[in-house]
């Protein structure tokens, strides 16, 4: 009987124990920004639609957020395009140097382009992210269709609970990947529609916001 006994209270001070730190869990609050200035970098770029030197990355002063640039990431399909241009894609390994003592989330992120889509035409735009080593990656799609001739953008955001932090103490690439597509469809023989990853406004970037904690 008294094994049975302890075995309970073991049982439920282990309970008590989890009940606890998920409760903890749920009630973390937002961090200011670390004052220190973080630091972000390309360690490996890959894909059709941004060859080395076409996408730079840069950190906000206030630490706030980080954006992408791409300089050369275009979809197109129809007249002119060749039939490996409908889809292009960029594969990035991203190095996030930030101070001691604090971790981060990627609260939400505004892609951003130009479409031209004839009628008849369609486009996607994909994207996912994750920390290296992380099974938890983060997707987000949008279908646009034509006739379509302006910038466009995509927001994806999360909630506090929903946040997936990078390990404290632990340096882990953050992997980011894009992808465009552009459908001929039922548009006019001669006619062209593409997508791009970038703007004809060139400060317009894709951002990422940041949300922290301390560890």
């Amino acid at each position: 009987m008294s094994g049975k006994l302890i075995a309970g209270g073991a049982l439920a001070a282990l309970l008590a124990t989890t009940l606890s730190t998920q409760a903890a869990s749920a009630d973390e609050v937002p961090a200011d920004a670390p004052a220190e200035q973080i630091r972000v970098g390309i360690q490996t770029i890959n894909g059709s639609g941004c060859s080395a030197g076409t996408a730079a990355v840069a950190a906000n002063a206030d630490n706030t957020a980080f954006t992408v640039t791409y300089s050369d990431y275009l979809a197109a399909a129809g007249a002119g395009a060749s039939p490996v241009d409908f889809r292009k894609n960029c594969q990035l390994s991203l190095v996030l140097d930030v101070p001691s003592g604090f971790t981060y989330a990627i609260q939400s992120v505004d892609y951003r382009g130009y479409a031209y889509l004839a009628d008849g035409a369609s486009g996607l735009e994909q994207a996912s992210y994750y920390h290296m080593g992380s099974p938890e990656t983060t997707t987000s799609s949008q279908s646009f269709q034509g006739p379509y001739d302006d910038n466009w953008q995509v927001t994806d955001s999360k909630e506090w609970a929903e946040l997936v932090w990078a390990p404290c103490g632990e340096k882990r690439n953050f992997n980011v990947n894009t992808e465009l597509r552009v459908y001929r469809g039922t548009s006019a023989h001669g006619a062209t529609s593409l997508m791009t990853m970038d703007s004809t406004d060139s400060a317009v970037s894709t951002k990422y916001h940041l949300a922290w904690k301390e560890c």
